[in-house]
């Protein structure tokens, strides 16, 4: 155990060496891949590392990346990790991450441990007992929304929309049944329709004397929608009148009686 966390130590300090890092606080990248290394010491004076590789080694313990808050780019692949519970939830801005070829075999507490990452865009599970459980992709879309690409493969629109229906089908049934803006309260399950899509065309006919207006009736269907069809079908009438104004006599005329009195005539113009 001592040899394997000295190992780790040289690997560090041979990097810091290479990079010619002096001072701990100007320390952004370290690359630790392919080494071997089985364990690795705590990196928590390096507070403003941002990019690490320690991929193709023996890495089983995450314990050393707990003071690491600033990292962006976290490379763990082809290692022997089985669990990563308690060691990532706190990489907030992490936005690459690489977990492929390990043995992680718990999808909802490794999914768990990632859920705090909100700036997560590109995830790589596979080559772990965990992505041959059913349906991995969708509960990993569904529970990871931020991520754009999983496992090499950019995630679909569609992809989230089935993700939303298997994990939250009340939401799913919510989202579906929004038409024009506003809800349609129907039981979940059903499937929304509307009237004048799904029956066949027919003439609407309002019933004698019912006409709009006339205060007889003032809702002639017994459907609401009916008379809505109806008076949406129904061509608008405007009317247009005008007077010759120099056949009106003005009030000084009128007082002075000195112009004959004539009949009003009023122009109607109707348009449909």
């Amino acid at each position: 155990m001592a040899a394997a966390a000295c190992a780790g130590e040289q690997a560090v300090e041979k990097q810091l060496k290479t990079w010619g890092f002096k001072r701990n606080v100007d320390v952004l990248v370290l690359y630790l891949a392919g080494q071997g290394i089985r364990s690795i010491p705590s990196l928590s004076r390096f507070r403003r590392l941002r990019y690490l590789w320690i991929s193709n080694n023996k890495i089983q313990d995450l314990t050393f990346l707990k003071k690491n808050y600033c990292l962006t780019e976290l490379y763990l692949n082809n290692n022997e990790l089985t669990d990563v519970s308690g060691a990532l939830n706190h990489l907030h801005v992490l936005q690459i991450l690489f977990l492929h070829n390990n043995h992680l075999g718990k999808l909802g507490g490794t999914v768990k441990e990632l859920k705090g990452m909100i700036s997560l865009q590109t995830l790589n599970l596979f080559h772990n007992p965990l992505a041959q459980e059913r349906d991995y992709r969708l509960y990993v879309i569904y529970f990871l929304p931020s991520v754009q690409l999983l496992d090499r493969k950019a995630v679909t629109q569609r992809e989230r929309e089935s993700a939303l229906h298997l994990h939250n089908h009340k939401r799913s049934a919510v989202v579906h049944s929004i038409a024009f803006g506003r809800r349609v309260n129907k039981p979940l399950g059903t499937i929304v329709r509307s009237r004048r899509h799904t029956q066949p065309a027919k003439r609407l006919v309002k019933p004698s004397g019912s006409g709009f207006g006339n205060g007889t009736n003032k809702e002639p269907f017994e459907n609401p929608e009916d008379a809505i069809l109806l008076r949406a079908m129904t061509r608008s009438l405007m009317e247009f009148s005008c007077l010759d104004w120099n056949k009106v006599a003005t009030c000084q005329e009128r007082r002075l009686e000195n112009k004959a009195k004539e009949p009003h005539e009023k122009l109607t113009v109707k348009f449909r």
